[in-house]
């Protein structure tokens, strides 16, 4: 009888996190707009996974990431100019004083949850990716967090943050596409629908997009229903 292999646990799920940023992986990205004429604005994300102190009481299904595993995941004010009311990452415009894009994306990170800076672990960066619709060249920065602090919506950018279990988005059954009309044009994308006790929203666009080509570069991600369709009205 062959052993079995060893239940995944937050520092192997590290491990899996820096060694995919490190050899690199296609990213699924189909922009929901035109590109524009004018100039982008540079601007960081940041993508910020750690341990939580306790487990989900409802069990995860799979077993390809430990059930404590979560993302930072914020809802933007509805007042917000651009992507309002949507899932995002905390993160926001490059600024003089920024050193780099891990700058960036841990200064927008703090204002708009709270964070602390000094407990996470920048692990690297993912290239840049341009979205036309609020014409940002957003550079996605993966975090660790080692230290984890409280966080809460800054009630002005965010209006909830959420400390997501990773196994929950992976789960086939929490998966589908988003359909999105704008005149007789359709954009499709790869969508998450959170528990209810997190609202219940779809996670879409750019966010979506992102979450799931990274859950398939860490090779994470289990099979699921590419036909089933979450309908967007905005």
């Amino acid at each position: 009888m062959e052993p079995s292999a060893a239940a995944p646990t937050p520092a192997s799920a590290r491990a899996q996190l820096a060694a995919a940023v490190e050899h690199g992986f296609g990213i699924d990205f189909s922009p929901q707009a035109e590109p524009g004429d004018t100039r982008p604005r540079r601007s960081a994300v940041l993508i910020l996974f750690g341990a939580l102190d306790e487990i989900p009481a409802r069990p995860p299904r799979g077993g390809s990431v430990p059930p404590e595993l979560d993302v930072l995941l914020t809802r933007r004010a509805d007042t917000m100019r651009h992507h309002p009311g949507q899932i995002a990452f905390p993160g926001g415009g490059v600024e003089p004083g920024d050193d780099d894009r891990a700058a960036t994306a841990l200064r927008e990170a703090r204002e708009e949850t709270g964070l602390d800076p000094s407990g996470v672990e920048i692990i690297g960066e993912l290239p840049q990716l341009h979205i036309p619709v609020s014409n940002n060249l957003v550079t996605p920065v993966i975090g660790w967090w080692q230290r984890p602090s409280q966080v809460a919506a800054d009630r002005s950018e965010s209006v909830e943050v959420m400390r997501v279990p990773v196994a929950e988005l992976l789960d086939p059954g929490a998966r589908g596409t988003s359909v999105l009309r704008r005149g007789p044009r359709t954009f499709r994308g790869a969508a998450f629908e959170l528990d209810t006790r997190f609202g219940g929203h779809i996670v879409w666009g750019f966010t979506g997009m992102l979450l799931s080509s990274l859950f398939e570069g860490v090779g994470w991600a289990e099979a699921w229903d590419h036909e089933r369709e979450f309908r967007l009205k905005l």
